[in-house]
């Protein structure tokens, strides 16, 4: 799923791009990725995008007083293409879930991958009373150190879930959040509240560094760069197996019904195996 630091590296590409232009028509390949009807996309034609911004794990892209809301889901990406592909799309069979043609005759594509479809679109005149994003946490990359420290102490919640839960904490999910965690040397099972001021600092901190080198590997990409570029920076995450590039210790995994975190035993344990049920029916 596209989080925080690859969706503001798309951010800074749509505004370059497209700030500035106005709004053609947008052509949406499935009804289920619509969630709202009221103002019709089709009265946004003439438009001109004001700006483009982020919020937790959702793009608002600015209309003149309407806002599009988009969740990539689990699977979405974007693609800009220079010229817009002759013809509207037809009915949604391959992964393009809804194009946005402008006054250049460039298009901005989200496309989704994969048979689950959940990609989503809002247009909103007041998108912070969207349930999607009203009900978000402060964000990962503007909360400081103490109100961090507040968090972890007010939740018995592992830290695997402070970090992805995105009520508490909005933009990170499961592959930054491995990431932090190894750098901070904790377990994703460890209790948040038994950190102590010390420990949820020492975590904040660590977090701050991952979302800095992050920044730093996919700032300036163009868009059909971003995920690749991604997947090169991690260290554990989707790594089950290598080398932890820090000790050297084989990179373990626990698995769940539709993901899976990584993590280090030497590094992050203590040296013991966090169980992982699904592997341990398979094992016996």
């Amino acid at each position: 799923m596209p989080e925080l630091p690859e969706l503001d590296a798309a951010v800074a590409q749509i505004d370059r791009l497209l700030v500035g232009r106005r709004l053609h028509g947008v052509d949406v390949a499935a009804i289920s990725v619509l969630k709202t009807a009221d103002p019709p996309l089709a009265d946004l034609t003439g438009h001109e995008l004001t700006g483009v911004r982020r919020r937790g794990k959702h793009l608002l892209l600015d209309l003149e007083g309407v806002t599009l809301v988009m969740h990539l889901a689990l699977a979405g990406w974007l693609r800009h293409h220079a010229e817009a592909p002759s013809g509207p799309p037809g009915p949604r069979k391959g992964p393009l879930a809804l194009r946005m043609v402008w006054d250049d005759d460039s298009a901005l594509d989200v496309t989704e991958q994969g048979t689950r479809k959940a990609v989503a679109l809002w247009a909103s005149t007041t998108p912070e009373d969207l349930e999607t994003l009203a009900r978000l946490g402060p964000e990962a990359d503007a909360v400081d150190a103490d109100d961090f420290a507040r968090l972890c102490t007010g939740t018995h919640s592992h830290l695997k879930t402070v970090l992805t839960d995105q009520t508490l904490l909005a933009g990170i999910g499961n592959a930054w959040s491995d990431e932090v965690l190894h750098t901070a040397r904790l377990s994703p099972f460890a209790a948040a509240d038994g950190l102590g001021r010390e420990g949820a600092v020492h975590l904040h901190a660590a977090l701050r560094e991952v979302l800095e080198r992050a920044a730093q590997g996919l700032t300036g990409l163009p868009l059909d760069r971003i995920k690749r570029a991604k997947k090169a920076l991690l260290r554990v995450h989707g790594r089950a197996g290598e080398e932890c590039p820090v000790c050297g210790t084989r990179i373990a995994e626990v698995s769940f019904a539709e993901r899976s975190l990584q993590y280090c035993p030497t590094c992050q344990t203590g040296g013991r195996r966090l169980s992982d049920r699904r592997m341990d029916r398979l094992l016996r």
